[in-house]
């Protein structure tokens, strides 16, 4: 049975402009997994398409989980990480979330999340 299902889209523009602006921007987005992943990218283009599709996907599974990202939950406390054939996968505080189904999608403006978690 579905427990909640969400959706977020992000302009890439907008990442771009966070993270030139606000050094700290990947700080408060990304876990420390998360920034040693998105340091292996050599161009900014990469950079920002990679953040935006953690924004997006935290921004999904919160709504999905009916908190939003707030007091209960922030955006270091859930986390995206591949599986072993590229498949991102939603960690809560640390612990593989697998009731949590997540779909990422860029295009050349915008990226796109949606997750869908079932009840446990």
């Amino acid at each position: 049975m579905i427990k909640g299902i969400g959706v977020d889209i992000i302009e890439l523009k907008r990442i771009e402009h966070a993270i030139e602006k606000n050094k700290r921007f990947y700080d408060r987005i990304l876990t420390e997994r998360e920034k040693e992943m998105v340091k292996q990218f050599t161009t900014l283009h990469r950079k920002v398409e990679y953040t935006a599709g953690r924004f997006a996907a935290k921004e999904a599974y919160a709504k999905a989980n009916g908190t939003g990202i707030g007091g209960a939950l922030s955006f270091v406390d859930i986390e995206i990480l591949p599986d072993e054939n590229g498949k991102p996968e939603v960690y809560l505080k640390g612990k593989k979330c697998k009731t949590a189904f997540l779909s990422i999608s860029h295009s050349t403006q915008f990226v796109v999340a949606q997750v869908v978690i079932e009840e446990s």
